[in-house]
């Protein structure tokens, strides 16, 4: 009997059945946007359809120009684009899946000129303002989206998913914040969510009663001036009778205030609000959000809270999630870390999306770990994501493999990461790899410290180093001093800090730090009570938006965070969660000083020196702190690669992979990429 009979049972929709409770969710990948990537959207899909997902949503395609996200961007309004389409539906089908389209409209969103919106009002974050749209040109892109799902139908999709949340076209329609119209679609919300009601009966008219139709709902808007939870349930009972099919959970607007998909955010943390619609329509209800494993997306199905879950990033990290749930192998799942690294910063870089735990994600027809006919003695030195990385693809393709880890368990700078408050689910991969390591048959060498000598007498065919990376000391005066610690010295041996603190460096290691240092007790991360609370959310969504004031656990200690450079700290972080990082140390009341000289370190504190983007000193200051903590950069660990190098007559292949190979700021992406490109390559 499964683990998991929620998840994996059957769903009657009347006309059609899926075959399992899981959705793969609607996420941009940069392969919808030219004809030529089509192959590789194929390929995509079908492998997660293969994998066991029931049904798919594809990124979102305009249906107009004027609704495109990104000039010339993914768009379905015309004939001659469904020859295209056809591979990917013909591959999923093949490959035993369903799959719909998303409709999406990106409304002021649109990183466009000619982009198009209820009223002219520019939004917060991208860079032009809307046209308003007239009462003709409104009716006129109803009817183009019947006539995107009419295309979508004789393209073999099984269904469309119109995008009516996060703050998108239709969004903007139903909220007073966005929508100043005096016309049928604005004033009283019964006008206001004329448009969407209206846009459901045009595509039910347009595709026919055998087609699925879900609608993206936005439940919790996490923006003032917004729905309230009453709004929601009358749209979605409307929703119902207009002729949809499902519904989908949409939480926040992308110009919230509140995060809602980073790592940060508790697991499953509002599928409350989605609880609350299902209790009051007759259709199926997804739920989503930072759901990420079999466990969570069974609890959530079992309780009735809803009936199916959606996941997008979890199917990046793991194309056979649902198989592996169904087989009872769950602690195989490579799971979603929700760092959004490599997935939704590539898409606002306008990149391919792939995926930091999984780089054959949007790379399934380039990245091949095919099986070896020629097997090889591989050593691995260094057990941190690259050296993991390499060492698994390398014994998954057939080739056999000895791991050398100088400390007593795996991990490397994942381990590190994974003590600060928010990033608990770094664990998850150290879990995984941990079983890869186990199912694969990988020698496994704990507390080994490995020469060049020991390595080459061995007769290993090909040597990969990835010792990894160690903190840089800035030469400064006092730096030897016992109020100085590294970052791996307090997260390694989790010291006690005094009261006040100094963190010199603000990068991604700075601002986790300073995290770290701002907390005490459980994680709110673990509580979803907790950080409803900090954040300031109304899970009930009686209040405008479904915000509340925030109340905010006060710092245990005094922390400042300082820098060389004059610019603003964290703006070189990551931008889709780098602003949360930002909210949070802000929230703490961390003093954050830039254009830092760092001038000694004695019993009085740290002498800094501060100066403007011209070089002239505005300020010379002594920090009165009990302990500095030093985040100023990493250097590489690679001298075993040297001494291996000097041995010219060495016959086998030599490798430097990780922070060993590139210390730079710490970017696990590039380093698990580049190992696992190597171990494909072997």
């Amino acid at each position: 009997m499964s683990q998991y009979p929620h998840l994996l049972e059957p769903l009657d929709l009347g006309f059609t059945t899926l075959k399992n409770r899981v959705i793969m969710g609607s996420m941009h990948t940069g392969l919808e946007d030219r004809p030529w990537h089509f192959k590789q959207l194929a390929e995509y899909f079908a492998e997660r359809a293969r994998g066991g997902v029931a049904l798919m949503v594809t990124g979102g395609f305009a249906p107009n120009r004027r609704g495109e996200l990104l000039p010339l961007g993914s768009r379905l309004s015309n004939a001659l684009q469904i020859p295209m389409h056809k591979k990917v539906t013909s591959a999923v089908h093949e490959a035993g899946g369903k799959i719909a389209l998303q409709i999406l409209h990106a409304g002021r969103y649109g990183y466009t000129p000619y982009n198009v919106a209820p009223s002219a009002i520019k939004s917060p974050i991208t860079p032009f303002k809307p046209k308003a749209l007239t009462t003709k040109a409104v009716y006129k892109t109803i009817r183009q989206y019947g006539k995107t799902a009419s295309l979508a139908k004789k393209a073999g999709y099984d269904g469309v998913e119109i995008m009516g949340s996060e703050g998108y076209f239709i969004t903007q329609f139903l909220n007073a914040r966005t929508n100043q119209r005096d016309d049928e679609f604005g004033g009283s919300y019964e006008n206001r969510m004329r448009l969407p009601l209206e846009i459901v009966r045009e595509v039910r008219k347009q595709a026919g009663d055998d087609f699925i139709i879900i609608f993206r709902l936005s439940m919790l808007d996490l923006v003032e001036g917004a729905s309230d939870m009453e709004e929601v349930l009358i749209l979605a009972k409307e929703l119902e009778k207009a002729g949809v099919t499902i519904l989908n959970t949409g939480i926040g607007w992308h110009e919230a205030r509140v995060p809602t998909i980073v790592t940060s955010v508790p697991r499953a943390a509002f599928v409350d609000a989605t609880a609350k619609v299902k209790a009051a329509v007759n259709i199926p209800v997804i739920a989503s959000n930072r759901i990420n494993m079999p466990d969570t997306a069974e609890e959530v199905i079992a309780s009735g809270k809803a009936d199916m879950v959606s996941m997008a990033r979890p199917f990046l990290a793991d194309s056979e999630w649902v198989n592996k749930a169904a087989e009872g192998r769950a602690d195989e799942i490579n799971t979603c870390i929700a760092c959004n690294q490599a997935c939704l910063d590539h898409t606002f870089e306008a990149k391919r999306a792939s995926c930091l735990v999984n780089p054959r994600a949007c790379h399934e027809t380039e990245l091949l770990y095919t099986p070896t006919h020629a097997p090889k003695k591989v050593a691995v030195v260094g057990s941190g994501p690259a050296g993991l990385a390499a060492a698994t693809v390398a014994a998954k393709r057939g080739h056999k493999v000895t791991i050398f880890e100088g400390r007593d368990t795996i991990g490397g700078q994942f381990l590190f990461a994974s003590k600060i408050p928010g990033k608990e689910e770094f664990v998850e991969t150290i879990r995984y790899f941990t079983k890869m390591i186990e199912i694969h048959n990988i020698d496994l060498k704990l507390n080994t410290w490995v020469n060049a000598d020991e390595l080459k007498d061995a007769g290993f065919d090909e040597i990969i180093v990835s010792t990894g990376v160690e903190p840089r000391i800035p030469n400064m005066p006092g730096i030897d001093h016992e109020k100085v610690v590294t970052y791996q010295e307090l997260l390694g041996k989790g010291l006690e800090l005094g009261q006040k603190v100094a963190v010199m460096g603000a990068g991604g290691i700075g601002f986790d730090v300073s995290e770290y240092l701002t907390h005490q007790g459980p994680s709110l991360t673990l509580n979803k009570e907790l950080w409803f609370k900090e954040w300031g959310v109304d899970i009930n969504n009686t209040t405008s938006g479904g915000l509340k004031p925030m109340e905010i656990e006060p710092s245990p200690r005094k922390v400042y965070m300082l820098q060389r450079k004059t610019s603003s700290l964290g703006k070189g972080l990551n931008k889709t969660s780098g602003w949360v990082h930002r909210a949070a140390v802000k929230m703490k009341g961390v003093e954050m000083i830039a254009g830092v000289s760092y001038d000694k370190i004695d019993d009085a504190g740290l002498h800094i020196t501060i100066s403007n983007k011209d070089g002239d000193v505005i300020e010379q200051r002594v920090l009165d702190v009990d302990h500095v903590v030093l985040c100023a950069g990493q250097i590489s660990v690679n001298q075993l690669y040297k001494d291996l190098q000097g041995n010219h007559d060495h016959n086998f292949g030599l490798h430097l992979v990780g922070g060993a190979e590139f210390a730079g700021e710490l970017d696990a992406k590039r380093a698990i990429k580049l190992a696992s490109e190597l171990a494909a390559s072997l």
